[in-house]
């Protein structure tokens, strides 16, 4: 994957942007004019803005886009590797109402914050596209009060790694794979670990906890809090019954990705979860002892035949309302979601696909050994909050879920603080 995408980065810090609230969105146009409907036949040379592009996927694509649409040509505006910084940069760009920033690259996770303030063009009437094709978990994260506001670009889910030389079959649910971890204190490993430090993982990892038990974290309507549930409480139970009695080792409340990645290929580990990146790393490190000893399966979920309810990873292209070409800016994000876009994102960066028929093509099937049980992450997966105070929201789960698990917070107590704070951010308070 785009190593600077391959999981949902840090995004703390941002509190302060999420609660400027809807103000920015009545008066973004200036006057009494509406940017959403202008422009909308404008054809010309666009800007493209994302991350690093350390897999680059990019340049070659706009350089096939360039040499068919000469006089509609793209440049590439290439931020920083690091979430927060790409997010603190749209942000600036659409207050200053930028023309050139014509299309943008968002985490799934922005795009409510960003449509509800008015900034994304919404893609209805002649901007309207087809949706027909994709995944629908990837069309909800661009989706927001109903309306569609950017196109799935690509998708991303947890998988759970396991160790096929101790395991033979991979656990179904949460308390199967506890049962299992007598067989990681026999062999003198560590059972299970996700990613536990106090950053965006850890939102990811609270999140799966709380929907695969049932639970949810915020309304239809992206305010109103509903995590201080006891489904919710029992996902995050289970977590911190994991610490507590050493299924989950004590360390792993400093795994990001990358230290779990290394704890698992290192032979520490009988489960990860894990985003579908670590599979060819795990096959390929010189460093791994496990090339030849793991599988992955579906996410653990309550033993129903259900699997665990990932959480969904992925960006998506959106269309700025200030854009002067908004015609080509749609006609460049459909070309985003071309099948043949699609497969070289999938071969050259290992980014999954938003195509739903691409999970069954038998070529990319025998590259990617994971691709079938992605494909069953994602179909159960569950967008994080969809909520236009994200930034606030996802501070909230990090700062309550890590003390509990810490222990310095009861499961109550942790979700009731969590709950206040959801409640304080989406009132402006």
């Amino acid at each position: 994957m785009r190593r600077a995408r391959i999981t949902p980065l840090r995004l703390s810090g941002l509190a302060g942007v999420a609660v400027l609230g809807l103000v920015l969105a009545g008066c973004s146009g200036g006057g009494s004019s509406n940017p959403q409907s202008e422009n909308l036949d404008g054809k010309g040379p666009i800007t493209y803005v994302q991350g690093k592009d350390n897999s680059n996927v990019v340049r070659p694509l706009l350089d096939k886009w360039n040499k068919a649409h000469p006089d509609e040509k793209v440049t590439f505006k290439e931020q920083s590797d690091q979430a927060d910084q790409q997010h603190d940069d749209l942000v600036q760009n659409f207050q200053a109402k930028n023309a050139n920033y014509d299309v943008v690259d968002v985490d799934v996770v922005w795009t409510a914050e960003f449509a509800a303030k008015g900034w994304l063009q919404p893609l209805t009437g002649s901007l309207k596209m087809d949706t027909s094709k994709l995944f629908k978990p990837t069309v909800a994260t661009a989706t927001y009060n109903g309306t569609q506001y950017a196109a799935p670009q690509t998708s991303d889910g947890g998988l759970l790694y396991y160790r096929t030389d101790l395991v033979k079959t991979p656990p179904t649910s949460w308390d199967d794979m506890m049962n299992d971890c007598t067989i990681a204190k026999q062999a003198g490993i560590g059972c299970y670990a996700g990613q536990f430090a106090q950053y965006e993982g850890l939102t990811v990892n609270t999140a799966e906890a709380v929907n695969t038990a049932g639970g949810t974290i915020v309304a239809k309507d992206g305010k109103t809090p509903t995590v201080n549930s006891s489904e919710a409480k029992k996902g995050l139970q289970r977590l911190v019954d994991g610490f507590k009695d050493g299924n989950i080792p004590a360390d792993a409340i400093t795994y990001q990705e990358e230290q779990g990645r290394q704890a698992f290929e290192a032979g520490k580990l009988l489960f990860l979860r894990n985003w579908p990146y670590v599979y060819n790393l795990a096959k390929t490190d010189g460093s791994s002892v496990v090339k030849d000893k793991f599988a992955v399966a579906p996410l653990p979920g309550n033993g129903d035949g259900t699997p665990g309810a990932s959480s969904l990873g992925g960006h998506n292209a959106a269309i700025s309302v200030y854009s002067k070409h908004k015609q080509t800016a749609h006609d460049f994000i459909e070309f985003l979601q071309t099948e043949e876009t699609q497969k070289f994102f999938m071969t050259q960066g290992s980014l999954a696909p938003v195509l739903a028929s691409l999970y069954d093509d038998p070529d990319l099937n025998k590259q990617f050994g994971y691709l079938s049980t992605l494909k069953k992450s994602i179909e159960s997966a569950v967008p994080r909050p969809v909520t236009p105070f994200y930034p606030a929201v996802t501070k909230a789960i990090q700062d309550n879920s890590y003390a509990a698990l810490k222990g310095d917070k009861t499961v109550d107590q942790a979700m009731s603080d969590m709950e206040a704070a959801i409640k304080a951010a989406s009132s402006g308070s």
